[in-house]
């Protein structure tokens, strides 16, 4: 069981601010011979509730972005509320990204977009990357 919480740790982690790659763990467990869809529901589930926070900190938390501690500098917020503004909640799809990814989740907060909707869209594609990995990994 430890192999699957540290990825759903790493994946959680990923997701927020803090700089963390899931997919590295996730090939090499992979590799290692633990179950792929476990390790898919784990990595999803912890990915996606992840973007929860950022989607919390953009909800709650945007009176503080003038603070040195504020985790999005405001080019990389500007360019992520661009795409939603251009793309709308569909942009979510895309939260997966390394770059951007998080500030959208963190713009979906502030532009208020419902929490259920959030969910599934940030899940979707997240989920998504996951399966696409786990494709790859099995094709070598």
């Amino acid at each position: 069981m430890t192999p699957y919480l540290t990825l759903f740790a790493v994946s959680f982690l990923a997701a927020t601010i803090l700089p963390a790659y899931s997919e590295v763990l996730f090939a090499s467990l992979l590799a290692a011979g633990h179950d792929p869809w476990t390790l898919f529901a784990w990595a999803t589930f912890g990915n996606t509730l992840g973007a929860c926070v950022n989607w919390a900190l953009g909800r709650y938390l945007l009176h503080f972005q003038d603070r040195k501690w504020f985790p999005f500098k405001p080019d990389r917020l500007d360019k992520a509320q661009h795409w939603f503004q251009k793309y709308g909640v569909w942009s979510l799809l895309m939260a997966w990204a390394p770059i951007g990814g998080d500030a959208l989740t963190f713009i979906a907060g502030i532009m208020r977009v419902p929490f259920p909707l959030f969910v599934l869209l940030t899940g979707l594609g997240k989920g998504a990357r996951y399966a696409i990995l786990l494709g790859l990994v099995q094709l070598f």
